[in-house]
């Protein structure tokens, strides 16, 4: 079983299209990560998250709004050999990404990117309370870098 590096965009969006929640990876000034898993919309290369308007995640990104997006699906554990434990591993796509953190303030376009994190769900569409839109958190993040690897993929036969 090998490893492969994916590069074709339309791939790696149908990757995160599958995925029900991303993997927020952050760390504070002192280096201590925080992960902590969110529901997401993606959209034209930007990712969208929202969240309370207090809480610890906003305090890490007051000092660091470096952020790093894990995305995975299709898990399933596969083996060479039912017997030997090194050959066990766990088949999946993953897409990793980069970027900057940065706050969507303006009223309009907090509930664009509520759409656009309604849409990774739903087809629906939905409406929003003032005071809910006043309340919530926006956070864009455009991504700067991707990496993108489906594991336990098997290798091609030698001819």
């Amino acid at each position: 079983m090998k490893t492969v590096h994916i590069t074709d965009i339309e791939q790696i969006e149908a990757i995160i299209k599958e995925c029900q929640v991303c993997y927020v990876g952050l760390a504070d000034l002192e280096g201590i990560p925080y992960v902590l898993p969110m529901n997401f919309g993606y959209k034209d290369n930007t990712v969208y998250l929202h969240s309370a308007p207090t809480g610890k995640s906003l305090e890490i990104l007051e000092g660091n709004n470096n952020i790093c997006l894990t995305f995975s699906t299709d898990h399933s554990l596969v083996f060479q050999h039912p017997k030997v434990a090194c050959s066990y591993r766990v088949k999946s796509k993953s897409v990793v990404a980069w970027g900057k953190v940065i706050f969507e303030d303006n009223f309009e376009s907090k509930i664009e990117a509520l759409n656009i994190i309604m849409s990774q769900y739903s087809n629906q569409d939905f409406e929003y309370s003032t005071p809910a839109i006043n309340n919530v958190k926006i956070w864009k993040i455009n991504l700067d870098k991707i990496s993108c690897k489906a594991f336990g993929e098997p290798h091609q036969a030698i001819k």
